[in-house]
């Protein structure tokens, strides 16, 4: 373990000496269980803040030679699992600041927010911060009450898919990639070869399926919000926070503080303790302080190298610019 902490860091010096990077460095080898801190108020009942913050996804991000022992799917429902079982938690606010993700990983963070709330009767808000777009949005459709920043940036309903087509790339340096399949639709949409429109076709149904799955998400989470008028807000473009709350994808207008007293208020609670689970050794001093965290990576870029890699064709809740 010490020999690769110390390979991952000189591999980081250079860049380090350059003023381009940062180093977040754990030595724990796994992640420690969740703890609870507060953050704000007293009293004791308990407000429960969780965060949904970045690219949506299922997968372990990865660090130079250490690994995240965890994803965001996995925090998310392990916090929810641990909420669960206290009884004191009255309240719940999940501060999403995300443009979304894959689209499996977006509906299992609405699923399990959904199950939470059946459970256990818990009122849930989604606060939404710098964007919460997309999948975003998705999973905010699971909260009693949508709240956003006066600064937000929303919307952006509906699926993206995209693929590389790297053939003119790979013929400049004499490279061909050649496949034997048992179809002729085996290899659909490959990176080595223009598609087809039979395969734009074939693709544009699947993401006409997962569109329409996302109306009914709305149609569903927004009441009285009309199919109809769903339909006309998801072609894809952002709405600000007025916007938003103009259209009905929103129920107000309010910084973070805002939305906990907005729970405070309907639960007919003077006081309350608003509480986050961090892992050992994040500093967690305020509400605005990012809930969760895994420090078991080292991270020498503001982006994930591995996110940077090309990938086969994911279909997305993103908003992409």
């Amino acid at each position: 373990m010490k020999r690769t902490i110390c390979i991952a860091l000189l591999a980081a010096m250079p860049l380090l000496w350059n003023g381009c990077a940062y180093v977040n460095l754990s030595l724990l080898s796994e992640p420690g269980p969740l703890r609870e801190k507060v953050v704000d108020g007293q009293g004791d009942a308990k407000i429960l803040l969780l965060d949904v913050t970045g690219i949506l996804s299922e997968e372990k991000k990865r660090g130079l030679g250490l690994r995240q022992e965890t994803s965001m799917v996995d925090e998310f429902r392990e916090a929810l699992k641990k909420a669960s079982r206290d009884r004191k938690i009255a309240g719940l606010v999940v501060r999403i600041n995300s443009p979304g993700g894959t689209v499996t990983a977006s509906d299992i963070l609405r699923h399990e927010l959904l199950e939470y709330k059946r459970k256990t009767g818990v009122r849930v808000a989604a606060c939404m911060m710098d964007v919460a777009a997309s999948g975003g949005y998705y999973v905010a459709t699971a909260a009693d009450e949508i709240v956003a920043h006066p600064t937000t940036i929303t919307g952006s309903i509906g699926v993206i898919a995209m693929k590389f087509n790297v053939q003119g790339l790979l013929g400049k340096i004499g490279v061909e990639a050649e496949a034997v399949k048992s179809g002729d639709k085996k290899d659909l949409l490959s990176p080595f070869r223009p598609a087809t429109e039979e395969e734009k076709k074939i693709v544009q149904t699947v993401i006409d399926e997962l569109h329409a799955r996302f109306i009914e998400v709305i149609v569903e989470g927004r009441k009285p919000l009309s199919r109809d008028a769903v339909v006309k807000l998801a072609d894809g473009r952002i709405y600000t926070a007025s916007q938003a709350l103009e259209r009905g994808l929103i129920d107000r207008v309010a910084y973070l503080d805002g939305a906990i007293e907005g729970v405070k208020s309907t639960l007919n609670l003077k006081d309350a303790s608003v509480i986050v689970y961090h892992r050992p050794g994040t500093y967690k001093g305020s509400i605005y302080s990012e809930a969760g965290g895994n420090t078991t990576v080292v991270n020498i870029l503001p982006q994930d190298l591995e996110s940077l890699m090309p990938r086969g064709m994911q279909f997305m809740f993103l908003w992409a610019p």
